[in-house]
């Protein structure tokens, strides 16, 4: 398992779909995830530090575990299967739970959990980003710095 930050979410063009990227912390690749417009601006949201006026799942999600006690230890990333990644919740007690990497990835971002990739998923679907194309990837990091949760609401959730 190699760890992963949250550089952040973007819509790909000309699909029009949201995507969150991972990087690896000691390693130079990255792994670009297809996700909904509702996850990417909950990870969006986390990541910008905006609180809703009523809590989103993910913030729901969070109170509970913090109501009964638990913790997360973990979020893995274990699996891909025809361009589907697969993820696990570990809690501390042991018990771990599937759930889908952009759901994981919110709520990791709001407990402050560590998230991991499994080594296969990295191979398979992590792209390398030699420190000569850091630049592309700063200027991803500067849209991100300009992007609002707003800009990942589909056109359906508009009034």
């Amino acid at each position: 398992m190699r760890e992963m930050d949250v550089v952040g979410v973007r819509v790909e063009m000309p699909s029009n779909q949201p995507i969150v990227l991972l990087r690896e912390v000691t390693g130079e690749r990255y792994l670009p995830i297809w996700i909904g417009a509702v996850e990417a601006t909950a990870i969006a949201f986390a990541q910008q530090g905006v609180t809703p006026p009523r809590p989103l799942t993910h913030d729901l999600m969070k109170d509970v575990l913090e109501a009964t006690g638990q913790r997360l230890d973990e979020v893995r990333i274990v699996d891909m299967q025809d361009g589907v990644f697969f993820a696990q919740l570990v809690f501390d007690g042991g018990a771990e739970v599937g759930a889908r990497p952009s759901d994981s990835i919110a709520l990791a971002l709001r407990t402050g959990t560590r998230i991991v990739c499994a080594e296969a998923v990295l191979e398979e679907a992590g792209l390398a980003v030699p420190a000569e194309q850091e630049d592309e990837v700063e200027r991803f990091r500067e849209f991100l710095d300009h992007v609002s949760p707003d800009d990942f609401e589909s056109p359906e959730s508009q009034p």
